[in-house]
């Protein structure tokens, strides 16, 4: 076996032997110590490029998100491998890469047609397949690697173009004071959240951990490194829109204080629960890390695996407040500043 994965995991489903799905690894199964230093240096050489990326323009986060779709997709693809489920990987990948290109020309309403014909589009193709008894499997596989992957990191694009989906679907009157790339500021905000978040569960739980989080899960996550990264995320996002209202007040002035402090706590727990939703297929996978791309933390979507959750999240919160309140964040606590 080599990096988690069955030695024939390249060979065609019709040569190889089915694979039954493997049991839990032991919850006291030896673990490799993190090694921080290379985290910080991984962080360090991929966060400034997301960053300006996501402030020169929407079409930068479209790609970017392209590339991690695709990389993160392949990685899914990998791990339903590694139970034994041969996923139609080719027709998957397409389709996932497919959605944020809706996403960015027709908004997410557009992407959630796309997504039910791809499933109708799945289902087809596995007519064809010779291997019928992993059918379920294999469609279930397939659609969920587009869904989990594809879909909901698409919605970093829908944040990015908040206004203009609000002004498109809503009219102008609840788009009045919303910045045309508040958007910008409104995605980096919640992954400065998640990773404040995860920051603050690492040192949370290395200094004061004592109580299980989900041990038959992720045996290392604590309570108190839970606690940590809600405190952290709220915290460390406050810091940076506080900067955005001192030095770019034209873009944060849409997301009042309080509301801020509605909103960062849930999304500091949803990117706790997106962490353990990764761990979960992980550890039925019997794997470690989902690959061995970012030196100190293993795959793309061991990276993005809490954002997956926490930017859908904040791109459906914000559009209810906006649409309930009828018009920006702010109308619930008055002006940012």
């Amino acid at each position: 076996m080599s990096d988690g994965l069955p030695t024939d995991a390249g060979t065609p489903a019709a040569a190889r032997e089915p694979i039954h799905p493997q049991p839990p690894t032991p919850v006291d199964a030896p673990r490799e110590r993190s090694n921080l230093a290379l985290r910080l240096v991984t962080a360090a050489l991929l966060i400034p490029p997301v960053t300006y990326g996501i402030f020169a323009d929407p079409l930068w986060v479209l790609g970017i998100v392209v590339i991690f779709i695709l990389i993160g997709v392949t990685e899914f693809y990998q791990l339903i491998e590694a139970k034994g489920v041969e996923p139609l990987r080719s027709f998957g990948t397409a389709a996932a890469v497919t959605i944020p290109f809706v996403v960015y020309w027709g908004g997410e309403s557009a992407a959630t047609i796309l997504l039910s014909m791809v499933l109708l589009g799945v289902m087809v193709a596995q007519l064809r397949t010779a291997r019928i008894t992993d059918s379920l499997a294999s469609i279930s596989g397939t659609f969920f690697g587009v869904f989990y992957v594809g879909w909901l990191l698409s919605h970093a694009i829908a944040l990015r173009n908040f206004q203009p989906i609000i002004e498109s679907r809503f009219g102008a009157a609840y788009a009045a004071g919303i910045h045309p790339d508040a958007g910008a500021f409104y995605l980096f905000l919640v992954i400065s959240i998640v990773i404040g978040g995860d920051v603050g569960a690492y040192f949370g739980g290395r200094f004061y951990g004592k109580r299980k989080l989900a041990p038959t899960i992720s045996p290392n996550k604590t309570v108190e490194g839970a606690i940590g990264a809600v405190i952290a995320g709220v915290l460390i996002g406050a810091g940076f829109k506080l900067g955005f209202d001192i030095w770019a007040p034209q873009l944060s002035a849409s997301l009042g204080w309080l509301t801020y402090f509605l909103l960062a706590p849930v999304l500091a727990v949803v990117g706790i629960v997106g962490d353990l939703v990764e761990s979960l297929l992980k550890r039925d996978a019997q794997v470690k890390d989902t690959g061995t791309l970012l030196p100190g933390t293993g795959g793309i979507l061991d990276r993005i695996d809490s954002n997956l959750l926490g930017i859908p999240v904040m791109y459906y919160l914000l559009l209810a407040i906006t649409v309930i309140s009828g018009g920006p964040a702010e109308a619930i606590a008055g002006p940012a500043r």
